[in-house]
């Protein structure tokens, strides 16, 4: 849930995987959400609309969709939990074009039983593509669980495999 404050501003912004709701806190993006998905996020009535905290972020998921920028480096304003940024830094450290499993995240921060608390972890994660939660699989290999729908978890792990 994203916290009410009036100097928060937002966007929606037409990707090419549908509308993303872009909200911003004053210090850094606070929010990344897809909003044709099975959870969209409601507007609150306090954010003030408006496109200018935006341009850096919509340039660069621009050139992130035609396949010419490989590492968001915008600034963040994220807010969970010690373990929840341990996990969300973890995944900023997967190359773009690679999935790993759950197990390999939880290792990675050192708590190679946390496979599940990674997953849950993974879902919270606030600024989906930015934070790369898509190169996240299951044990199997099989694609699993994505806030903004498998279809669109595919179509980011396609776009970033034919571009490497």
């Amino acid at each position: 849930m994203v916290k009410s404050s009036p100097s928060r501003s937002y966007w929606i912004w037409s990707s090419p995987v549908g509308a993303l709701l872009l909200v911003h806190d004053g210090k850094g993006l606070c929010r990344l959400q897809f909003q044709d998905g099975a959870h969209p996020l409601e507007i609150d009535d306090a954010w003030k609309k408006q496109c200018s905290p935006f341009t850096t972020v919509m340039k660069q998921l621009d050139e992130y969709f035609a396949g010419r920028l490989q590492r968001f480096t915008i600034p963040l304003s994220i807010e969970g939990t010690a373990f929840q940024r341990s996990v969300w830094r973890a995944l900023k450290t997967i190359p773009y074009g690679q999935t790993v499993s759950y197990g390999a995240i939880s290792k990675k921060i050192g708590n190679p039983n946390a496979s599940r608390a990674v997953g849950a972890a993974n879902g919270q994660n606030p600024v989906s593509i930015i934070v790369p939660c898509h190169r996240v699989i299951g044990a199997s290999g099989k694609l699993v669980g994505y806030g903004g729908g498998l279809p669109i978890k595919t179509a980011l792990l396609e776009l970033e495999q034919s571009r490497k």
